[in-house]
């Protein structure tokens, strides 16, 4: 699924999940020992249609119809975007952060120039990221929120990389008439209206959307529905973090099995823990500057949480820029002094390092600032120079970008400009999985700031002198039918309650995503007049949740295989009491 997107280093735990492992790897580790599984068929280009009321769920195999009866369903179809309404977000260059991730990272497409991003949670600093590797521009991002609500290490990579952050800011427009030309923006106040006299435009090619997801559960209620066994995994069960999704995936694994038969190993207690730590959303923000705060056992440090002893010629010490609680330990586990320390009982603790543990010191692997998923680690060296110390910074953008010799301006982890230093070497090697280690000179008073790299330059994010100003009707809510808000209101205070009238009314729902963007946008419009939901009636679902040419149902032999392979098929596909091919 999405793992064959996901290009960067996944969080969490390495033992339970990979951590420190990009997501394009773990895919191809999981998919090997699937496919190693002799009693395991894999169906690939297969979809699956519905679930019906016999219990039997239908597949397009190969263009061939199917129907399987399994005796337990798992569904681990993940999650689908939300859209959001606003004037012009139907224009070619309105992109989902799946859609242009599968372009830019799936089918190395770089399709676009200059992307502004709507949203500020994972999917969309992760996007953005994705974006400034692929040579795009990231003009700016905004998050109607007084903070951005993905981890902080994202938000603050994208910062020092040259990306404007604008939070408590909304979307007015996206303005173009054949296409995305620019964007208007606007702040808003505590009930998120928009402030008069705020508004800006900025120039781009491509709004990104990246305002949420919805779990894609059709087939796990239908399935309850109709009484067919089914257990669901990842975002279909909960929307969390691919880590997360991963484990839990794990622990439905291991309850099917039991179910089966296949097992008679119970699910440790200790594993609901890890799924819980995984799951669990961003916590508090510590500053390294409080003196008050924990900073390992060791007495020997600044009131920043960094040692003492580095200020003196001989010693290098990692710099820890991570200052927010998330489930992530990989810096500590691959230290080979064990000087990070991670609470193994929740690795949701901030790391620290410990100056002089265990009697040992930092011998300068680097080993912990390449692997650090949210490149929140650097290396200040001052074995050689304690005046201007070398520091390491991790560096995803290739080695050509950067030679030794020449200037880079670097940025501490806020994305404020320190200065330019000169890089000193550059050096990538390949178990250090694509990332460049870039060792710049720098004076002593700024070296341990130091968090990044500035990619971008800062007039990238410059808005225009002037703001476009979007019209106040014609916002789409039905992007396949072309159903404004503007008609979706009017019925609404006309006294229509009923989303299956307004459907007849106006078409909205009837397209070929079959009302799964529009209808949660319409409810929204309920919300706006407020009408409770518990009086709102909403769609009928369609039978098939996919759309599927209905040639396909009139097959003679859906699976495209001879009468031995078929009978062959049916016997050996465990997990299914039979498969029917009509």
């Amino acid at each position: 699924g999405k793992l064959v997107l996901q290009t960067h280093r996944f969080f969490g735990s390495i033992d339970a999940v990979y951590a420190g492992t990009r997501g394009i790897d773990i895919c191809a580790r999981l998919a090997a020992r699937v496919r190693e599984l002799e009693s395991v068929r894999v169906w690939a280009s297969s979809t699956a249609l519905a679930v019906f009321s016999d219990r039997t769920v239908g597949v397009l195999k190969d263009d061939r119809y199917v129907l399987v009866r399994p005796r337990i369903l798992l569904t681990a179809t993940g999650a689908r975007e939300k859209a959001l309404v606003f004037q012009g977000n139907t224009l070619p260059g309105v992109y989902g952060a799946g859609a242009f991730q599968t372009l830019v990272n799936r089918d190395l497409v770089k399709a676009s120039e200059r992307i502004f991003i709507v949203g500020g949670g994972n999917v969309g600093l992760i996007a953005g990221y994705h974006a400034l590797q692929a040579g795009i521009d990231v003009v700016g991002l905004v998050e109607a929120l007084s903070e951005c609500g993905g981890y902080k290490v994202h938000r603050d990579k994208l910062a020092r990389m040259g990306v404007s952050i604008y939070t408590s800011h909304t979307v007015l427009s996206a303005n173009g008439i054949d296409s995305v030309e620019s964007i208007t923006i606007a702040g808003i106040d505590g009930d998120f209206r928009p402030i008069a006299g705020t508004e800006c435009t900025f120039e781009c090619d491509t709004v990104l959307i990246a305002v949420g997801l919805d779990p894609v559960d059709e087939f796990t209620h239908a399935a309850r529905k109709f009484g067919l066994p089914v257990v669901a995994a990842g975002d279909a069960e909960e929307i969390a973090e691919a880590s997360a999704a991963i484990f839990s995936g794990r622990i439905t694994g291991r309850q099917i099995a039991l179910e089966l038969g296949a097992t008679h190993e119970s699910v440790p207690e200790e594993w609901a823990r890890t799924a819980e730590i995984l799951k669990s959303k961003p916590g508090k923000t510590i500053d390294r500057h409080d003196s008050n705060m924990e900073v390992g056992t060791s007495q020997e440090f600044h009131d920043n949480g960094t040692p003492n002893e580095p200020s003196k010629a001989g010693f290098a010490f990692p710099v820890i820029h991570c200052t927010q609680e998330i489930p992530c330990n990989p810096c500590a586990s691959v230290c080979p002094n064990g000087l990070i320390h991670v609470d193994e009982s929740d690795i949701r603790k901030i790391p620290q390092y410990i100056a002089g543990g265990m009697g040992k010191a930092c011998i300068g692997c680097m080993k912990c600032v390449t692997i650090c998923p949210g490149l929140a680690i650097t290396l200040l060296d001052a074995r050689q120079d304690a005046a201007a110390p070398t520091v390491t910074i991790p560096f995803e953008f290739g080695e050509a970008e950067i030679r030794a010799g020449e200037p880079v301006v670097v940025m501490d982890v806020a994305g404020e400009v320190l200065g330019e230093v000169p890089v000193r070497e550059v050096v990538r090697i390949p178990s250090n999985d694509r990332t460049v280690l870039v060792k710049v000179e720098a004076p002593r008073d700024i070296a341990e700031k130091i968090a990044g790299i500035r990619v971008q330059a800062s007039l990238v994010g410059q808005p225009f002198p002037e703001t476009v100003q979007p019209p106040h009707d014609g916002d789409i809510v039905c992007r396949c039918e072309r159903v404004t808000a503007g008609e979706i209101r009017h019925l609404i205070r006309s006294g229509y309650r009923d989303m299956n009238e307004i459907k007849t009314v106006t078409r909205a729902g009837m397209g070929a995503c079959g009302g799964k963007t529009c209808q949660a946008l319409i409810l929204q419009l309920f919300r706006e007049y407020g009408v409770p939901m518990e009086g709102v009636t909403e769609n009928v679902p369609r039978p098939l949740f996919v759309e599927v040419s209905l040639g396909v149902f009139a097959n003679s032999n859906p699976t495209g295989l001879s009468s031995d392979e078929n009978a062959e098929l049916a016997q050996h596909s465990r997990g299914f009491d039979e498969v029917e091919l009509k």
